[in-house]
């Protein structure tokens, strides 16, 4: 059979099957698929708590070989190629002048650099300051929203992550991956949603996704723009 964990805003895939074995055995093929060997009678609940406490391990397996699958170009941050933002795709346009300075009208970001500047540092930048703007705008009537649960995020904090978009601490400090500026508002919604649930519900129980579907009754959808738009 097929099933899935959440791990953060990470959906991980796994087929399971049955054996005679005792143990619980857990493998990623170079195709990246998740392949759970379990002992005959073993409950699907502790096979995804198994799963869940060996989940950084399978996306580091996964993350491995992605490394050997084609990759599409890497940027070179020159003037027309076409670069994300809130979901729309944008051309660059690189202009030499006095000071770094980014501007973004119609479907064009304009970056403007002086001698000796990096366009991609510029951007990247830019990127990192509309993302604290954004992202606060975006969070605040939702966390309005989520106090009817008696709960609120202590802060939200920008922080780069390989493998997930993103987290929650113990003490309710929300972390957010930056690279989430180019995806659309909806995605991020669904991940800030995602990661105030977990200050009600701590794991992904039924209690937890029914609440996520309840706040945003179409995650799935976003969950899967975000996965596909950015992957």
């Amino acid at each position: 059979m097929t099933t899935y964990i959440q791990f953060g805003s990470k959906k991980i895939d796994f087929h399971l099957e049955y054996s005679g074995r005792k143990t619980l055995g857990i493998s990623v093929n170079p195709e990246m698929e998740v392949i759970v060997k379990a002992p005959a009678g073993a409950s699907i609940e502790k096979i995804k708590t198994i799963i869940r406490k060996k989940a950084p391990w399978i996306i580091k397996q996964q993350n491995f070989f992605l490394a050997f699958h084609p990759k599409t170009p890497a940027r070179r941050f020159v003037s027309g190629e076409t670069h994300l933002y809130m979901g729309r795709q944008y051309k660059l346009k690189i202009i030499k002048g006095k000071k770094n300075d980014v501007h973004f009208k119609a479907r064009e970001i304009q970056i403007h650099i002086k001698p000796n500047s990096l366009a991609k540092n510029v951007l990247n930048e830019w990127y990192r300051e509309r993302a604290k703007i954004k992202f606060a705008e975006i969070a605040e009537p939702i966390i309005q929203k989520f106090k009817r649960y008696k709960v609120e995020p202590k802060s939200i904090f920008l922080q780069e992550m390989p493998s997930r978009w993103g987290s929650c601490t113990p003490k309710g400090k929300i972390i957010l991956n930056p690279e989430l500026i180019k995806a659309p508002k909806a995605c991020i919604e669904y991940v800030i949603i995602h990661e105030l649930c977990h200050l009600v519900h701590k794991n992904h129980s039924d209690k937890f996704i029914n609440l996520q579907s309840k706040e945003m009754p179409d995650w799935e959808k976003w969950k899967n723009k975000l996965e596909n738009l950015l992957a």
